[in-house]
Parts: C-alpha cells; structure tokens; sequence
C-alpha cells in the first residue's frame, strides 16, 4: 500500500455537502400501457403468427424496468400465438461465455422461472457476409434460426464514438448478437467509422435475418424510462437516428464546471459499456469529441465495482487511485476478454491502489499539482448514470447558490 508522510496523513480533509441537480423530468408514468399500445400495432399483425419461435435479445446495460419491459413484451408475444425465447446479445461481455452472459441476465432478474421462457445464453455464430471493407459480420446462430428476432435496448450516446447512430438496437444487432466473434470482427474498424459501420453491417444482417422489430427505449436525466417505441425492421435505422438526438437532450451531466478530485462510488457494465460514461466526465481513451459539456477533472478516484458487473472492473484505467475493494473484486478474465476484443486495453490499466477512501483522497491531494490545496474542489458521485444528488467541498457551496440548477439539501 502507498506510504504516506505523517503531515499528509495528517491532512483535514474538506466537509461534504449534498447537492440535488435539476434537469429535466419526462418520464413514463405506465409501462404496462404503454407496450399494450405498442403491440397493437399494425405491422406487429403481420410480423408474428401464431406458431412463430421469436428470439427476444436482451444485453449486459442495467436498463431502469429492464426485467419488467421484456416480460411484458415475452407475454404480448406469447398471447399472439407464438413461442418467445431469450438469447443474450452482449458481445464480448461476461468473458464472452455462456455461463458469464446468462450470470449477467439472472443477475438483472431475467431468468427462466420468471419469464416463464427459456434463457439461451450459446455463443455459437453465423457467419452472414462481409463490409465493403472486408469486415466479417456474424449473428448469434440461436437468433438466426428463429422466425421473428427482437432485440430489446437503450438508445444513448456512445462511450467510444461520435455519429448519427451510436449505442442502440442497430449495435445491438451487430456486436451484442454478434457475440465474442462479431464483436471482435467489427471492432477491427477504426472508431471514426463505426456509425457507418454499425448501420453497414445491421442492413446486411436485417436482409439475411428474421429481424421483426425492436423495442427502443429512452430514459431521461434521472435514469428513468422516457420512451418504450416499437420499430418495424425497415425503420429501426432511420428511427434510431432520430431516437439518439432525443436521447442526446435527455442525457444527465455533472455541472460542476472544475474538480480537483472527483471520487467515484462505482463503474460498471450495468451502468455503461466502459464502465463508466466519457460523456459525462469528459474523460476517455477512445472517444475524441465529447458533445455534451464536460468539467475539467484534474484527479478521479474509485471506489467501488457495481455488484451486477460481476468483477468486469473494464473503464478503471481512466482513474488515477482505486481502493483495495476495487481490486479485489476484479475478474481479469472478464475484463481481458472484453478489453481485447473492443482493442483497448488502456482501460484494463490497474490504478494506484489505496487501502480506503480516506487514503485515496489524501493521495491525489498529495499528487495535485497547481491546486488551491485550501480549498480544494472535491465532488463525489454515485456513478454516471444516476447524477441527481452529488456531494461538494465547501469551496463549491458559492458555486451552488449561485446555479439555478442546483440545490442544497
């Protein structure tokens, strides 16, 4: 463990206050209601008869009413005479095995006996043909043999990639059904190109797979669902388009504008693909252009692994200090595998590794450099995904009373 003078142990570390962040509040009051209007739609008629076996595509994101939206979505299905499945459609999450992917589902409440479905968590592929760029695309071999595929995810911004489609059903299609295979594969393109790629390689599996619909969903600031839309097949690209810049507006930020140190609670893959989102904190390995306003965040600490992200610690190598619990927690073998097939392997970095909180902190106000070490900048967070209440140093209370959005408590 890292050792300290006795004047840096010694340190008085800044009181903490809450802070409630105003943004704002869409949100679906029913979802029951809303997939009951969903279903009735007419192209759903057409797109499954009785008799069908539908292949439902659930992912690795810890979606708000993730378990609740895919069992009413399996039982609309069922009452319309068809057999629902699940598969998993998480590329290269869970170290890209079956046991780790159908952990993942169960661990989100998406198991068998509550579905009332089978769970098939195989990671056999397809292979359904080649990019104009001689990028091989595959699909899940389960999904392909199905009458009827549905995939089920988040619209958002991507972690890795700015364009007019990022994170969604489309990406879904291609590398969470592409499984450990395609999601390499697809990951040999160049980020600049990956929303090209993404809608290149989606139109050629919806030409050679039985792709129904998609169920898109949106949440708001406060990672609440916004939106649940049920999307023909034919319009899932143009559709998603429109969806992420609804998404993009809807989408939390931290509005402190400077840090000295931002403590971290925990990362994750329930809470984003790297783990944490780059959008919000303005920090990455792989993305270049950040769209939303960002702070400038000089030191950040973590302190914790969510409990659904099963020891995939990938996103950690952004930070400059993590806590033993950090490390103890980690599954190289879920993280490797991860970091190698998207061909990052920064953020598979392991930190400077502090016993506790408390140390972590006197840390990076050891290692600050150019800070006003009286009074220092400090925000803690729960993770970026659920930003209404963060906690700030007293030097931060000025900058709170005089921001509209924010509030005292």
């Amino acid at each position: 463990m890292p050792i300290l003078l006795e004047e840096d142990l010694n340190i008085d570390l800044p009181k903490m206050h809450t802070v409630r962040q105003i943004f704002p509040k869409e949100e679906l009051e029913d979802i029951e209601a809303a997939i009951c209007c969903e279903i009735k739609k007419e192209f759903i008629k057409s797109t499954i008869k009785p008799g069908n076996k539908v292949a439902v595509a659930v992912g690795s994101r810890g979606i708000k009413n993730l378990k609740e939206i895919v069992k009413l979505t399996v039982d609309k299905i069922k009452e319309m005479g068809a057999h629902p499945y699940i598969v998993s459609a998480m590329g290269s999450h869970g170290g890209g095995t079956e046991k780790g992917q159908r952990e993942i589902l169960y661990g989100y409440g998406i198991t068998e006996e509550y579905m009332q479905v089978p769970v098939i968590t195989k990671t056999d592929v397809v292979h359904l043909g080649k990019t104009k760029k001689g990028i091989d695309v595959y699909f899940d071999k389960i999904a392909y043999e199905a009458d009827v595929v549905v995939p089920i995810n988040r619209i958002k911004l991507h972690t890795d990639f700015v364009a007019d489609i990022q994170s969604g059903l489309c990406k879904m299609l291609v590398i969470g059904l592409g499984n450990h295979t395609g999601c390499s594969a697809i990951h040999e393109e160049e980020f600049d190109c990956f929303g090209e790629i993404i809608k290149e390689a989606a139109s050629i599996i919806m030409k050679k797979a039985n792709i129904g619909f998609g169920v898109g969903i949106v949440e708001n600031a406060y990672d609440r669902t916004s939106i649940i839309e049920f999307i023909p097949a034919k319009e899932l690209i143009s559709r998603e388009i429109q969806l992420v810049r609804i998404a993009k507006e809807n989408m939390p930020k931290l509005m402190i504008p400077e840090i000295d140190i931002l403590i971290v609670e925990e990362i994750g893959k329930n809470i984003s693909g790297a783990g944490y989102d780059p959008n919000i904190l303005g920090k990455s390995y792989i993305l270049k252009e950040f769209v939303l306003e960002v702070p400038k965040i000089n030191k950040m600490i973590l302190l914790d692994l969510s409990e659904e992200s099963h020891g995939n610690g990938i996103g950690m190598g952004i930070f400059d200090i993590i806590t033993k619990k950090v490390f103890e927690q980690l599954d190289f073998e879920s993280i490797y595998a991860n970091g190698v097939a998207i061909k990052c392997i920064d953020d598979c970095k392991i930190p400077l590794i502090a016993k506790n909180q408390d140390e972590a902190i006197k840390i990076a106000i050891k290692v600050l450099r150019g800070a006003d070490k009286d009074n220092l900048k400090i925000v803690k967070i729960k993770n970026t995904l659920e930003l209404e209440y963060i906690q700030v140093s007293d030097s931060l209370l000025e900058y709170v009373k005089n921001d509209t959005r924010l509030e005292l408590h």
